[in-house]
C-alpha cells in the first residue's frame, strides 16, 4: 500500500523534536507555581492534548477557579520555551527521515497539536522553517486531537488525498486522529509509554526514527 504514498505528515512533540519531557518538567514547574501539584505520570495522561484543553482538566481536577486558564496557559508556555532555546534538539534520524522523504519527491507536512508560537519556536530551533510544504498548529482549529481536522487540513494544504498520507505519531491521541483521517500511520512510540498494546490500531509501531527510514526505504518506490 506504501507505494501510492505521495506525503509524510508528522507530528511535532516527541517526533521531531525531544520534548516530552520538556513539557512535563514545564507543567509540573507552572502548575505549582498556581498551587497545583501534578506528576509526570499525571502530565502522560493528557500527552496529545492542546494545552487549553490540558490546562482546563487539572484546573477543573483541583477546583482552582482564582487563576485564569490563560493565566497557568502562559506560565507553563514561558517555562517551555525556555528549556526548548537552552535544551531543545531533533529526535534522532529524524533529519535523515526528511532527507528520505525530499529525494523520494514525497510532500513533508507538519500536524501538531502545539500552539503556533511554540511550533515556530520550534521550526526555528532546529532550523527547519523551510522543510515542510504545510505546517498546522489546532491551536485554532475547532476539534483538536484526537480529532482528525488538523491532519486533514494539512493534507488539503499539501494536496494530497488523505489515503496517500503517512502519519509520524508518538501518541495514543494523536494515533487516533490520524486513522479517523484515514492516513496510513507508523507510531514510535514515547521511550516512557508503558502499554504498547494501545498502538494496536497502527500499520507499523517501531522503536526509533532509524527503523522508521528502514522502513520507508524498503516500502516506499
Amino acid at each position: 500500500m506504501y507505494n501510492s504514498v505521495k506525503a509524510v505528515i508528522f507530528d511535532m512533540d516527541g517526533v521531531i523534536i525531544d520534548s516530552e519531557p520538556l513539557w512535563r518538567r514545564a507543567m509540573i514547574k507552572g502548575f505549582a507555581q498556581f498551587g497545583m501539584p501534578v506528576s509526570e505520570d499525571e502530565c502522560r495522561q493528557t500527552m496529545g492534548r492542546r494545552i487549553n484543553e490540558v490546562v482546563d482538566h487539572w484546573l477543573n481536577y483541583h477546583s482552582v477557579t482564582k487563576y485564569s486558564s490563560a493565566e497557568v496557559e502562559l506560565a507553563i508556555m514561558d517555562n517551555l520555551l525556555e528549556l526548548i532555546e537552552s535544551e531543545g534538539k531533533a529526535i534522532t534520524g529524524v533529519l535523515d527521515l526528511f532527507t528520505f522523504c525530499s529525494e523520494k519527491k514525497l510532500k513533508i507536512g507538519l500536524a501538531t497539536s502545539s500552539s503556533e508560537r511554540l511550533m515556530n519556536a520550534v521550526l526555528k530551533k532546529l532550523k527547519l522553517e523551510d522543510t515542510f510544504n504545510s505546517a498546522v498548529s489546532a491551536e485554532h482549529l475547532k476539534y483538536g486531537k484526537p480529532h482528525p481536522e488538523v491532519f486533514l487540513i494539512c493534507a488539503e494544504n499539501i494536496g494530497v488525498p488523505a489515503e496517500q498520507c503517512v502519519v509520524i505519531e508518538d501518541s495514543v491521541t494523536g494515533a487516533i486522529a490520524a486513522k479517523a483521517a484515514r492516513m496510513q500511520l507508523v507510531v514510535v512510540p514515547d521511550e516512557d509509554t508503558k502499554h504498547p498494546e494501545k498502538f494496536a490500531i497502527a500499520d507499523h509501531t517501531l522503536p526509533n526514527m532509524k527503523e522508521v527510514l528502514t522502513l520507508f526505504k524498503t516500502l516506499v518506490k
